[in-house]
């Protein structure tokens, strides 16, 4: 199952992904750990989370199943 907003820690594989609070843009490969926002320390974030525009999140190994 994909998720819309996507929680920082989660396992997601190589794709794009847009930061729920400030819009910052990631591209990233497959990992276990999704970073948190680069800009978390300039800008108030509250979602923390981020948005899929490709690639997939929430393996089933993900550390946060319930959100």
């Amino acid at each position: 199952m994909q998720k819309k907003c996507v929680p920082y820690g989660s396992d997601v594989s190589a794709g794009s992904f847009q930061c729920a609070d400030c819009e910052e843009i990631i591209q990233t490969s497959s990992r276990t750990s999704l970073p948190p926002c680069p800009k978390i320390r300039k800008k108030l974030h509250i979602k923390k989370c981020w948005i899929i525009l490709s690639g997939q999140g929430d393996s089933p190994n993900d550390p946060y199943p319930s959100r």
